[in-house]
C-alpha cells in the first residue's frame, strides 16, 4: 500500500464517521508564541481545547504538516541513527471536539487498522497511563478495559506513567500551568517481531529501544484542566485528539521496518541514488542517504511556508538542516547543485495534497540553491581549520567555525564526535550570547500575525501595512499576495509576491495611497462571514484552504459618498484577525517606504515606518 492510498484511506473512513476534512495549518504557527514549528495536528485547534473558541464542527479529520527540529519536540539529531526518525512527518489526525469519547475513538481506529489497513490484531500492542498518585489522577482503567473488548489481550497492554502517557502541550502534570488542558493517552505499537529484541537480560515491552516495537498512533484523551492551587479538575467539555504518522502507518501497512523506503521517501532516495551512483541498500551509505533525504524534504515543507535561511530562530533550523545535508550529500559524492533537484522530486510527492508546493516550486529551489552555495563558499576551508584543531575544542573556537566559516554549532559537535574530540559547549553558548546580544532580533520575540507587541504604534504600523499591500496591487497588480511580515513600533518589514524590482516612482505612488488613506479618516471594520462568501465577494488573502468556514475580515472604507448614502470607497479588504486602528486618522505619522529588496526568487521585501510631522 502506498502512503497516498493510506492517507485518502483514512480521510474516507472517518469522513464516513461524520468528520469534516481541515485543511493543514501552515508549520509556521500563526499566533502561537509557544512553539517553533506545528508539530502536532491539534497546534490549529488549540483555541478549542483552551476554551478560547467554540468549535464549528464537533468531529474533524485532516493531514498536518509536522515538524519536529526545534523546541521541545525534537527529533533533527536522531535522524539516520535509526529507521523511523524524521524532522518533518505528516500527520493523521481526527478529533473531537466534545462529541464522542474513548470508545468511539479506540474502537474506529482498532477498525481502521485491522479492516481497512488490513494489520492483524496479533501485532499490536498498547498503552495506558498509569495514574499519578502526586496529582490524584487515576489509572486509564477505562481503556485498558475497551482495548481488552476489542480483542488485545492483557499480555499485550502496557502501563506507564506520565512521561509516557500523559499529554499536554507543556509535557507532564507538573510542568502544566494553571488553566492549561492535558490528559491520559493511549498509544499503538506495531511489532516487527521478537527476533530484532537485542538487548541481553532485559524485558521487551513497548517502549523498548530495540526496534522491535513501532508507535503508530496516539489517542488523547483531553480530560482535565489544571487549577490555580495546583490541582487538577475534569473539564466540563472532553476531547479527543488522536494522532498517527503516515510514513509509520504506511510502514506497518507493507511489515516494513525501514521507514525511509516508504514510497514517499524511497522515491526521492532513488533520485539520489542515480545522482550519486551510490546504492542506498550499502550499509556504508544508509545514514547519508536519511539524512540527506530528510532534511531537503524538511527544507522544503520550510521554505514553502515562508522560512528563510538565517542565523536566529526558524531560520537558523533550516540553515541546520540544508547545511547538514549539504555535507551528507558530498559524503556520498552528490557534488554540487545536486540539492535543489532533490528538493523538485519531494515536491512532486506531494503535489496533490499540498499543492502550494508547486507553486513555489521555483522559489523553494532558489533559496535552497542559493543556501547550497553561501555555504560552499566557506565549506572546504572551516573543513581545514577544523582539521587544524587539537583533542579539544574551546568554545571560541566553535564559535570562529560557526561566524567565520558557517557551520551551525551542532555540525561541528558532530565532525568532533566523530573524530573523537571533546568540545566545550558552555563556552560556546557564552560566545553565542555575546553576538546574540549585538546582532540577533529577538530570537525570542514571537510574533503575532508578525506583530512584535499589541502596542499603540504597533497597532497603527499593523493597518498601514494592509493598505501598503492594497496599494501595492492597486499598481503592480493582482498578482501581488502577501508572503510574510514582521512589526515592530518602529518599523514594517513587509514580504509580498513580485518577479522584479519595483522602481522609485512606483513606490512613492504606494506612498500616496496609504497618506491619502490616512488623510481621509477612513473607518476599520472587522466582521466574521463564510468563507465561501469572502472568497466570492474578492476578499484578499493568501492560503484559503487553510482557513476555518467562518474567517475574519477586516476592511477600511470612507462613508465619502454624497447626501449621507451608506457605503463609500473600500480602500482595503483582507483577511486579517489582528489588532487594528479604529480609524485611520488614529495612524500618527506619514508613511515612507524605506528600502525595497529582493528576498529570494519572486519575492520582494519593502521596508517602511511612519514619519511624525
Amino acid at each position: 500500500m502506498t502512503s497516498t492510498q493510506i492517507r485518502q484511506q483514512f480521510l474516507d473512513f472517518f469522513a464516513g464517521k461524520g468528520h469534516v476534512f481541515v485543511p493543514s495549518s501552515p508549520v509556521v504557527p500563526h499566533d502561537d508564541p509557544t512553539i517553533m514549528f506545528a508539530n502536532a495536528g491539534m497546534n490549529q485547534f488549540k483555541p478549542i481545547f483552551l476554551g478560547i473558541e467554540s468549535p464549528t464542527d464537533k468531529r474533524v479529520a485532516n493531514t498536518q504538516k509536522c515538524i519536529r527540529a526545534g523546541g521541545k519536540h525534537n527529533d533533527l539529531d536522531d535522524v539516520g541513527k535509526d529507521t523511523y526518525h524524521h524532522t518533518f512527518f505528516e500527520m493523521l489526525g481526527n478529533w473531537s471536539l466534545g462529541d464522542y469519547w474513548k470508545e468511539d475513538q479506540l474502537k474506529w481506529f482498532f477498525e481502521f487498522l485491522t479492516k481497512e489497513l488490513g494489520i492483524s490484531k496479533d501485532r499490536l500492542w498498547v498503552t495506558c497511563f498509569e495514574g499519578d498518585k502526586k496529582f490524584n489522577l487515576q489509572q486509564d482503567n477505562e481503556s485498558s478495559k475497551i482495548w481488552k473488548e476489542l480483542g488485545i489481550p492483557e499480555e499485550r497492554i502496557y502501563f506507564y506513567g506520565s512521561e509516557k502517557n500523559w499529554w499536554s502541550r507543556s509535557g507532564v502534570p507538573e510542568k502544566m500551568p494553571a488553566g492549561e488542558p492535558g490528559g491520559p493517552d493511549s498509544e499503538i505499537f506495531y511489532d516487527f517481531g521478537e527476533a530484532l529484541h537485542d538487548i541481553e537480560g532485559q524485558e521487551c515491552h513497548p517502549n523498548c529501544d530495540c526496534g522491535r516495537f513501532m508507535e503508530i498512533g496516539n489517542c488523547v484523551f483531553m480530560q482535565y484542566i489544571k487549577k490555580e492551587d495546583g490541582s487538577f479538575e475534569e473539564l466540563a467539555q472532553k476531547n479527543v485528539d488522536f494522532g498517527g504518522g503516515l510514513e509509520r502507518l504506511t510502514a506497518a501497512a507493507n511489515d516494513n521496518q525501514d521507514v525511509f523506503t516508504v514510497d514517499v521517501l524511497y522515491t526521492i532516495i532513488k533520485r539520489a541514488e542515480e545522482l550519486s551512483g551510490k546504492s542506498y541498500n550499502h550499509e556504508l551509505h544508509q545514514k547519508s542517504f536519511r539524512i540527506l533525504v530528510d532534511h531537503v524534504r524538511g527544507a522544503v515543507i520550510m521554505i514553502g511556508d515562508g522560512v528563510i535561511p538565517s542565523n536566529t530562530d526558524r531560520g537558523y533550523i533550516l540553515r541546520r538542516l540544508l547545511r547538514r545535508a549539504v555535507r551528507y550529500a558530498d559524503n556520498l559524492g552528490l557534488g554540487e547543485n545536486h540539492l535543489e533537484t532533490i528538493a523538485e522530486t519531494a515536491i512532486l510527492g506531494y503535489k496533490d495534497i499540498f499543492s502550494e508546493l508547486q507553486e513555489r516550486v521555483e522559489s523553494i529551489k532558489s533559496e535552497i540553491r542559493q543556501e547550497e552555495e553561501r555555504f560552499r563558499k566557506t565549506l572546504q576551508s572551516g573543513l581545514r581549520q577544523f582539521e587544524k584543531l587539537g583533542k579539544s575544542i574551546s568554545g571560541k573556537e566553535a564559535f570562529v567555525l560557526f561566524s567565520t566559516y558557517g557551520f551551525p554549532f551542532e555540525m561541528t559537535a558532530e565532525l568532533a564526535r566523530e573524530k573523537g574530540i571533546a568540545i566545550e559547549k558552555e563556552s560556546f553558548r557564552e560566545e553565542m550570547k555575546k553576538h546574540q546580544e549585538l546582532s540577533r532580533v529577538g530570537a525570542e520575540q514571537k510574533f503575532k500575525g508578525g506583530l512584535a507587541d499589541l502596542g499603540e504604534e504597533t497597532t497603527m504600523l499593523h493597518t498601514a501595512t494592509h493598505l501598503l499591500l492594497a496599494g501595492l496591487r492597486k499598481y503592480l497588480g493582482d498578482g501581488v499576495h502577501q508572503a510574510g511580515s514582521n512589526i515592530t513600533k518602529e518599523r514594517t518589514r513587509f514580504d509580498f509576491t513580485h518577479t522584479g524590482k519595483v522602481e522609485r516612482d512606483i513606490l512613492d505612488k504606494v506612498e500616496a495611497y496609504v497618506n491619502e488613506v490616512i488623510a481621509h479618516k477612513c473607518d476599520v471594520i472587522t466582521e466574521e462571514i463564510p468563507k465561501e462568501k469572502a472568497q466570492n465577494s474578492g476578499v484578499e488573502g493568501s492560503f484559503w484552504e487553510r482557513y476555518p468556514n467562518t474567517v475574519t475580515v477586516y476592511k477600511v472604507v470612507c462613508d465619502d459618498l454624497p447626501d449621507g448614502k451608506a457605503g463609500g470607497t473600500v480602500y482595503s479588504r483582507e483577511l486579517c484577525g489582528g489588532p487594528h486602528v479604529k480609524n485611520t486618522g488614529d495612524i500618527k505619522g506619514q508613511f515612507k517606504i524605506t528600502k525595497e529588496e529582493a528576498v529570494s526568487a519572486g519575492v520582494r521585501r519593502v521596508k517602511a515606518v511612519l514619519n511624525k510631522v
